[in-house]
């Protein structure tokens, strides 16, 4: 079954932003995610992983009926969580998945100590062919 696995970062939980780390926190942090892709490739288990660009640089489109999208721009104050990444896994059970998730938790932060940072596990869901 394939999970979706989404980093968030939470200004509740005290996180510092990565832009604020040392240098070598951050090469320390973005080594142990590269090396957790590779034993998740390894194990077969890798579909995909991607960081994420800050909310300030998103933006919100909704439909407008027959005129243009409205785009609303960030940055979003009221905000305290936001994805940062995410992985897709193909792995036996939630129980793997929920490991995996933990695993990735406490990469390393500032000063090498783990980051701990939430993270969300989801079941992608699939509909069978004959449903379609």
């Amino acid at each position: 079954m394939k999970y979706m696995m989404l980093m968030q970062f939470s200004e509740q939980n005290d996180l510092q932003p990565m832009h604020t780390w040392a240098p070598e926190d951050v090469k320390a942090h973005i080594e142990f995610m590269h090396t957790t892709n590779e034993k998740l490739t390894a194990a077969g288990e890798f579909v995909e992983a991607q960081g994420l660009a800050a909310p300030d640089q998103g933006r919100i489109v909704r439909a407008n009926g027959d005129g243009p999208p409205i785009v609303t721009d960030g940055p979003y104050p009221e905000t305290k969580e936001f994805l940062v990444g995410y992985w897709i896994v193909d792995c036996e059970s939630m129980e793997r998945a929920i490991e995996l998730a933990a695993y990735v938790s406490a990469a390393p932060g500032p000063g090498g100590r783990p980051f701990n940072m939430p993270i969300e596990v989801r079941q992608v869901m699939s509909a069978r062919s004959e449903e379609l």
